[in-house]
């Protein structure tokens, strides 16, 4: 009996509760259900811009260079890599605890060109993509899940974080809330 493997690409690591729903999704699945987390690292270059730009609180600045090899720059991306490995430790600590088997990476890449390799390399049944809403990249479709049908041939699902299924409308997007 083959696995029947499950891509989840999430933005922050899942609580017991996540892991308990998503694992309720597949119940019925005869096949044992293998997931493979994939949390992408946060780009410290893309928070120091933004950091920045909270500060300009209106007035225009220039966003300071970030160069290559700045000792700082290098600290903060160390930590945000040993960030995400530890959650992605608990979302599979999270997935095991609500019963089933998990694997997991952090995501050091562009999150959908790694996804689309992990799902070759596994040959996923489907791809479960949970995040916070993101209304200006969804209305112009360039947000991950959007990104994601357009290069997969397998089922994507795009979860909301703080939802539970009860709040959940789908609306032709898959289930649209968590």
């Amino acid at each position: 009996m083959s696995d029947y493997d499950v891509i989840l690409l999430i933005e922050q690591p899942f609580t017991l509760i996540d892991a308990t729903n998503v694992r309720s999704l597949h119940e019925d699945i005869e096949d044992p259900v293998l997931y493979h987390v994939m949390l992408p690292v946060e780009d410290p270059s893309a928070r120091v811009e933004s950091a920045m730009g909270t500060l300009a609180t209106g007035e225009v600045l220039a966003t300071p260079a970030v160069t290559v090899g700045d000792p700082e720059l290098e600290g903060l991306r160390k930590e945000l890599l040993d960030a995400c490995r530890a959650g992605v430790t608990s979302t599979v600590g999270a997935i095991e605890s609500a019963g089933g088997r998990a694997t997991g990476a952090p995501v050091t890449s562009d999150p959908i060109s790694a996804l689309i390799a992990k799902v070759a390399e596994v040959d996923a049944r489907e791809v479960i993509i949970l995040t916070r809403p993101h209304v200006v990249s969804e209305f112009f479709h360039v947000d991950w899940t959007s990104r994601a049908r357009r290069k997969l041939g397998v089922p994507v699902l795009h979860l909301l974080e703080h939802e539970n299924f009860d709040e959940q409308a789908g609306e032709g997007e898959g289930i649209s809330g968590f």
